[in-house]
């Protein structure tokens, strides 16, 4: 081998995936999963930098370039252990996070060419222990004796309850729905992030002794003050932001429209996409149209195409640079057929003697100044309306906060949209010994922005417990 050979740099490792053709019709996670051959290779692509930017870039401060040096020594139990120490949910995160624009966006290997695939190894990593590993447990300090109370098994509550269990305490989580999980059940599909994925990470917290109570709906069946009655010395509240929003134009009481909340929930925590073993009804049209260019949008995109549709486009007013969705979802997306109707919005849906949804009226759009989002705001275009035929439409365009524990909590300040206001470095809100983290603060974001939140409360309540408030 030349000189020249031996310094030409390895290339990103690719990640293996089902056929676009096969996989739009099926629910099966798409990515396969990196070898241990292709997670060693693509691990020596690390540079190890003394002052590493993807650490900087983590909301949970993963030390990754420690993580992908276990596994390049073929560790992979330690990388999983190492992951541990600042991740709760490494198997979620490693399918889930938007990496490309946090740790493996600040990759130097980034500048000039492809970044460490970290987001690829953290899954390697986390998928060889649960398959391959011992089952051996994270270490727990000496119990304190103290009971903390997590509202919601979202990534936030489930992040706090694997803190908080490591440092000794006594931790219950109430959760609403039948499973725990929170929008990894309900929000993510099979085929982005298996629900036995998201169990057996639930699994891995109760087996460090997190308790969990489903079917609890805090502010309904007990209230925060009823808990502390009960003898829980703090809680945090980690609800989500699931309240369904719609864009009230004329028509959208015709049969066929429905929220993404609850389409997603009845395929995903329901299991409608297993019919006829679970048979849960779901709306399933021919023409289908998704409003909305996020990731929610895109699950319920593909999740219409493999439940039959024939054709499913999505309608967003900005253009392809202002899609919020994760550039891999989105790609996905695309090559499973799943058409793109950008600078266009809906301004009626049309339908028939029956009720029931047969089109939407569009307009075209251009893009004006910027709004207050940053993103050049959306001017529609005179005299260019047009048709669209659609059976179904699902309106992707956002959640509310959660109100139920919000409207029934006394002492809790709430901003103008309904969020809880809470200190964004410790999660306290303005009741005492009661802390709150996640889209129920922040408005909907990412899984991994809710963990960060869930580390930094964690670490306060921790305070709190041990020093005072």
């Amino acid at each position: 081998m030349s000189e020249k050979e031996k310094k030409k740099p390895v290339p990103r490792q690719p990640m293996p995936e089902q056929e676009a053709d096969i996989r739009r019709r099926n629910f099966d996670e798409v990515p396969i999963g990196y070898t241990e051959e292709a997670a060693v290779i693509e691990a020596g692509r690390c540079l190890q930098c003394k002052k590493p930017g993807c650490v900087e870039g983590c909301p949970v401060g993963v030390n990754i370039p420690e993580f992908i040096q276990l596994i390049a020594d073929k560790d992979f139990t330690g990388a999983a252990r190492n992951l541990w120490t600042k991740n709760s949910l490494p198997a979620v995160c490693g399918r889930v996070c938007p990496q490309e624009i946090q740790c493996e966006g600040k990759c130097i290997l980034a500048k000039k060419g492809d970044p460490v695939a970290i987001g690829n190894l953290e899954r390697f990593a986390a998928d060889y222990e649960r398959t391959q590993g011992t089952g051996a447990l994270p270490p727990r300090q000496d119990l304190t004796g103290k009971k903390i109370a997590v509202v919601g098994s979202g990534p936030s509550g489930l992040t706090v309850a694997g803190d908080l269990i490591a440092k000794g305490h006594d931790v219950t989580i109430l959760e609403a729905f039948h499973k725990p999980g929170g929008v990894l059940v309900y929000g993510i599909p099979e085929f982005r992030l298996p629900k036995d994925i998201v169990a057996q990470e639930v699994g891995f917290l109760e087996r460090q002794g997190v308790k969990i109570k489903c079917n609890a709906v805090v502010g309904s069946t007990v209230s925060l003050d009823e808990l502390f009655e009960e003898g829980y010395d703090a809680i945090y509240i980690g609800v989500g932001a699931g309240l369904p929003r719609f864009m009230n134009i004329p028509g959208e009481n015709l049969v066929g429209i429905l929220s993404a909340n609850e389409y997603l929930t009845r395929a995903n925590l329901m299991k409608a996409y297993r019919y006829p073993e679970y048979d849960t009804p779901i709306p399933k049209g021919k023409n289908v149209v998704v409003l909305g260019a996020g990731n929610v949008a895109m699950d319920a995109a593909r999740t219409a195409m493999r439940l039959g549709a024939e054709s499913v486009k999505i309608v967003y007013r900005r253009s392809r640079d202002e899609m919020p969705a994760r550039n891999a979802e989105i790609h996905h997306a695309e090559e499973e057929g799943i058409e793109l109707f950008l600078l266009t919005t809906p301004t009626q849906y049309l339908g028939n003697a029956k009720g029931r949804l047969t089109g939407m009226e569009c307009i075209k759009m251009e893009l004006g100044e910027p709004d207050d989002s940053g993103r050049r705001r959306p001017v529609p275009v005179e005299g260019s309306e047009f048709e669209m035929d659609c059976d179904m439409v699902v309106v992707a365009v956002g959640s509310g906060a959660n109100p139920i524990l919000t409207n029934t909590t006394d002492g809790l300040s709430l901003n103008p949209w309904g969020y809880i206001v809470a200190d964004e470095e410790t999660g306290k809100t303005t009741k005492k010994a009661v802390w709150a983290g996640g889209d129920i603060v922040t408005g909907a974001a990412t899984v991994i922005l809710a963990m960060g939140a869930g580390r930094k409360a964690a670490d306060s309540i921790h305070d709190y417990l041990t020093i005072g408030w």
